[in-house]
Formats: structure tokens, sequence, C-alpha cells
């Protein structure tokens, strides 16, 4: 019999909750700088609004993922105590 082989999907989380946990606050390894992402966050919009947000992007000389991240630390500066 031929044993199907079976593939951990990208999304996949482990077994075990502590050590997803704990892989989450690993640094990618090559990287070397403080600016290594570390954390994905996905949010549901329009077709509309995705199409608008390149355009601007774009138009700024900019990829999607950097503008964005520009705008969230702008919107929620480090508050007092955490690490920036």
């Amino acid at each position: 019999m031929t044993r199907q082989r079976t593939r951990k999907g990208f999304a996949a989380r482990p077994a075990d909750p502590e050590h997803w946990i704990k892989d989450a606050d690993t640094r990618p390894v090559g990287h070397g700088s403080a600016e290594a992402f570390t954390a994905r966050l996905t949010i549901d919009i329009t077709a509309d609004l995705r199409g608008r947000i390149k355009i601007a992007a774009f138009g700024r000389g900019q990829t999607v993922a950097d503008m964005l991240r520009e705008l969230l630390t702008r919107e929620f500066p480090p508050t007092s105590g955490e690490a920036s």
C-alpha cells in the first residue's frame, strides 16, 4: 500500500500551542535588522478599497506593505514603557 504523505500547510499551526507561541517571538535568520517583521496582519477589505490602496502606494513609489506600516506606526505610536 502507498501511504499518503501529510503536508504541513503554510498556515498550519504546530500541535503544541506553547511551541507555536514561542516561535512568534523568534527573529527570522539573516535579516540582522531590528526592522525584521515577525507578525502578519490580515484584514478583510473590499476589492475597490484594495485597488485604491494599491494605486496610492504606486503613486507614492512605495509598496502597499511599507505604506501601511508607516500609516499604522503613525496612528498607533508606542506608548511610554513599550519597546519601539
